[in-house]
């Protein structure tokens, strides 16, 4: 099935960007190892949660915690010195929990080159337990899952996962 591309005007850019991909990353297929790309994925992800309101003063104010399950990669292969973007949708929520993707954009070739689908629980670091979701953040997933919904092309996940 084919994917169309994110582009920055209809899902959320992360700030977390690269010039280009570098040689240590690369594997003996010439490609990008896959465990650079969870580096990737790693990276972008709290530039993105702190565009949502939930950085680290809510982790340490309220002893919260977002811990990632289930997650699905998809691959193709990205060379280095290529030039990559990461890009966020959400897609759903619940008091406790978030779906969403993220994607590696390939922007020398202008190819999605992976998607990373997951589902986010809210977790009490002190009860060690699941929590709902910062009220704040839950507002502006809202949002954000509102905006998303309206874009142009459907969000290529795996199908088993839900809140």
């Amino acid at each position: 099935m084919p994917v169309a591309m994110p582009r920055s005007t209809n899902s959320t850019r992360c700030r977390a960007c690269w010039s280009g991909v570098s040689a240590e990353w690369q594997d003996l297929n010439g490609h990008v190892n896959v465990r650079h790309y969870l580096e990737l994925y790693d990276a972008a992800s709290w530039p993105m949660l702190a565009t949502f309101g939930l950085d680290e003063r809510i982790f340490l104010e309220h002893r919260r915690a977002l811990r990632p399950r289930a997650p699905s990669l998809v691959l193709v292969g990205v060379a280095r010195g290529r030039y990559v973007t990461v890009h966020s949708r959400m897609l759903e929520r619940n008091a406790k929990r978030f779906h969403g993707v993220m994607f590696v954009v390939d922007r020398t070739r202008q190819r999605l080159a992976s998607a990373f689908e997951y589902v986010s629980t809210g977790a009490d670091l002190d009860a060690r337990r699941t929590a709902p979701l910062p009220a704040a953040f839950a507002a502006e997933l809202d949002r954000v899952i509102a905006e998303h919904a309206r874009l142009g092309w459907p969000a290529p996940v795996c199908g088993v996962m839900s809140v």
